[in-house]
């Protein structure tokens, strides 16, 4: 039996079709994607040898630091619960079995091996819980268990989340396994419901056949562990060779489909003095800055990083598209890379651009690096084997990160454009005057490659400069950013790392026709948003994101994605700000004390602004909205309206349906939350009437006295409209009591 990681594609040695990120593809509101998107991977896991895809991840987005946020849908439970139950039927419609993860509430990197989340039940059920009885409604085979503790006991030996909840309340037949060296026990585990023990022996191994030996460890509960993971199997053919026969990879197809998303997701968040599309004189004479415009970012970094077929870079796609006779300027803007030492600098005299150690061989240099003026100075190291030992004044530059933090590099700063591995050390600053440098690079079995570069105040300003430049001599501008994040780490901000927020000020001053292109996990601060003409959020595109992101640019295709999380406006205003019991904890604890107020419920109860609102993204068209009917029918509610495309392009809308609080229920509850949405195109002038259903489920809120649903009864208020703050429509109707 064959696993792989897929969040964005099949993670293996091979190349594979890298999609957009999961929070791009939930960007467009579309579940029928979703499954499209499920499709290509789980025809790319089988013919690519696997039989279990450890995805997709249905974790909600709870903070804005977490480092995962990329590789799940939003911090809707509604949202959540659709797409992933959409991606699984799509994965397992290909015959690969999908296991949903992190069971349960793993919403952060930090302390994610042992960090004790308590949370209350109303709180779980109604937020973190919804997505994975989704998944198991959707048959997914297996689920993986978290890392974490949840109310003082580790997920993967919590028997009220593994039997109570998963197999007891919903019914759940397939296997759980653990997530990578997160299991601890070997009874209590087993007897909790842990069927799998990942990735090695240590609990389930030697130690368990000691424990049912010894009468420690009942034999039924190995018989019962084993067959969910068998009957699993037989399921989909795997134990008598029923499974279809293996398919050919089709990297054409999975192209298409990568390219659809990217498109149908990015996130049109500004656009003022009608900079976007790119059209006429503007369309012809464009400076792209930002290294992420020459260097392809598909994904973030981790479990989710897929090799692809190809990917093209966002300044080739622009060219292209500019055509013959346009100008098409490049300015790098904020250097990720390095440049070479400088000249004379080294003594003796090495090349330490291009060194090359031929395999079983060990490289050293030993001598000086004269630094002209302190100043601050960022090492630079590339290699393409072991990590060589780099020191400067005796102090290692490059020491072994702790934990998996070795292996989980970023995808776009980690590694070079021609592939070596990328390493930092940044020195604040560097005295003047001569440093002694060592230098020790093993070849190894294959030989290897290693580069020595810098990044200084000083060329950091000459970049800058050149951007600047760059923008004036053009009609628009193109600013590509970055943040890129990986498994096993949180972000520290949500500010743009580095000096990229320098770089956009210098830009937007010298041209106020810049697009800011965002290639970012998550959320981000914009201290710089004024100054701009449009902000385009793309997160992490996949192996078409140039594609996708130069047919927006240029209007060959209209944007119509929307946000599936709130953007805060800074560091000290979103929902666990200012609270480090709620984020990242404290001596290993943390409270989930928002409750059922996550993300824009958060800033609705608190009447506080956010930077964008959830359900937010703007048009190159125009949306009208009409005619707002409610109807209860069967416990479920019926909201039917009209929109119409009253621009001049056609588009697509997103309708989001809102539900307010029940009267009836003696607790406290959103302002609003997510009921229903639909997304639809419409062309110049054409009008629809959607009807979107509000099923029982969202109607109703958990009571912890019955440890059950109950109704939410009463008038109810439901408002339509194009997001979270830009409501159009407003109505009430009468929800029944259950028959």
């Amino acid at each position: 039996m064959r696993l792989a990681d897929g969040p964005a594609g099949v993670r293996v040695t091979r190349h594979a079709t890298a999609l957009p990120a999961p929070v791009l593809l939930a960007s467009a509101f579309d579940p029928e994607l979703a499954r499209a998107y499920g499709r290509t991977i789980g025809h790319e896991g089988r013919a690519l040898g696997q039989d279990v895809l450890l995805s997709p991840m249905v974790n909600l987005i709870r903070t804005p630091y977490a480092g995962r946020n990329f590789e799940t849908f939003a911090e809707d439970p509604l949202l959540s619960a659709d797409l992933v139950a959409a991606e699984i039927q799509g994965i397992q419609a290909e015959g690969l079995i999908a296991t949903v993860k992190h069971y349960a509430v793993n919403n952060q990197e930090h302390e994610r091996m042992s960090i004790d989340v308590r949370i209350d039940e109303r709180t779980l059920h109604e937020t973190e819980l919804r997505g994975f009885e989704a998944a198991v409604r959707a048959g997914a085979g297996a689920v993986m268990g978290a890392y974490n503790k949840v109310n003082g006991t580790y997920a993967c030996e919590n028997q009220a989340l593994l039997t109570g909840i998963l197999r007891d309340r919903w019914g759940f037949t397939g296997w759980v396994m653990s997530d990578w060296f997160a299991t601890h026990s070997t009874g209590p585990a087993l007897a909790a419901g842990l069927d799998m023990e990942m990735p090695n022996d240590t609990y389930f191994g030697a130690a368990l056949k000691a424990a049912v030996t010894t009468g420690l460890v009942p034999r039924a509960h190995v018989d019962r562990a084993a067959g969910r993971v068998l009957t699993v199997l037989d399921r989909f053919g795997l134990l008598d060779g029923s499974a279809p026969p293996r398919p050919e990879r089709d990297p054409a197809a999975g192209a298409r489909t990568a390219l659809r998303v990217a498109l149908a997701g990015g996130v049109l968040l500004r656009n003022e003095r009608a900079t976007l599309p790119l059209t006429g004189p503007a369309a012809r004479d464009i400076a792209v800055i930002g290294p992420t415009g020459s260097v392809p970012f598909v994904s973030g970094g981790g479990s989710a990083h897929v090799i692809p077929d190809r990917a093209d870079s966002p300044l080739d796609a622009i060219r292209a598209r500019a055509g013959r006779g346009a100008r098409v300027a490049y300015a790098l803007g904020e250097d990720l890379y390095g440049k070479p030492l400088p000249a004379g600098a080294l003594s003796p005299a090495a090349d330490l651009e291009e060194q090359r150690v031929p395999a079983g061989q060990t490289w050293t240099y030993d001598g000086t690096l004269t630094v002209g003026a302190a100043e601050e100075w960022t090492f630079v190291l590339h290699y393409s084997g072991r990590r060589p030992a780099v020191t400067l004044d005796g102090v290692e530059l490059f020491p072994a990160i702790p934990g998996l933090g070795e292996y989980f590099t970023g995808g776009l700063v980690g590694t070079a454009p021609d592939g070596l591995s990328v390493r930092r050390h940044t020195y604040d600053r560097l005295p003047a005057g001569p440093h002694r440098l060592r230098i020790t690079a093993r070849g190894g079995d294959a030989g290897q490659t290693i580069r020595l570069r810098r990044i200084t105040a000083a060329t950091r300003a000459a970049d800058v400069a050149e951007a600047a430049r760059a923008a004036r001599a053009a009609r628009s501008a193109v600013l590509f950013a970055y943040e890129d994040a990986t498994e096993g780490q949180d972000r520290t901000t949500i500010a743009l790392p580095g000096h990229q927020e320098e770089l956009i000020a210098a830009v937007t001053a010298a041209n106020p026709r810049t697009t800011v292109v965002l290639n970012t996990s998550s959320c981000t601060a914009m201290p710089w948003l004024a100054r701009t003409g449009a902000v385009l959020q793309m997160y992490y595109p996949g192996q078409e994101g140039a594609g996708a992101t130069t047919a927006l640019l240029f209007g060959d295709a209209n944007p119509g994605g929307k946000l599936t999380q709130s953007f805060p406006a800074s560091d000290t205003r979103h929902p666990v700000a200012g609270d480090t019991l709620r984020y990242p904890g404290v001596l290993g604890r943390e409270e989930y004390s928002e409750g059922v107020f996550l993300g824009y419920r958060w800033y609705d109860a608190q009447r506080t602004a956010p930077l964008f609102p959830f359900g937010h993204g703007l048009s190159y068209t125009t949306f009208d909205y009409r005619g707002l009917r409610l109807l209860a029918r069967g416990g479920d509610v019926e909201a039917s309206f009209t929109v119409r495309n009253t621009g001049r392009r056609t588009g697509a809308e997103v309708a989001q349906v809102y539900l307010g609080p029940a009267p009836g229920i003696q607790m406290p509850q959103p302002v609003r939350i997510l009921a229903g949405y639909q997304r639809v195109e419409l062309r110049p002038g054409e009008a629809r009437t959607l009807r979107v259903r509000i099923t029982r489920r969202t109607l109703s809120s958990w009571d912890t006295a019955r440890h059950d649903w109950v109704a939410g009864t009463g008038r109810r208020t439901v408002e339509v409209g194009s997001s979270s703050r830009d409501l159009r429509l407003r109505g009430s109707v009468d929800v029944p009591m259950s028959r």
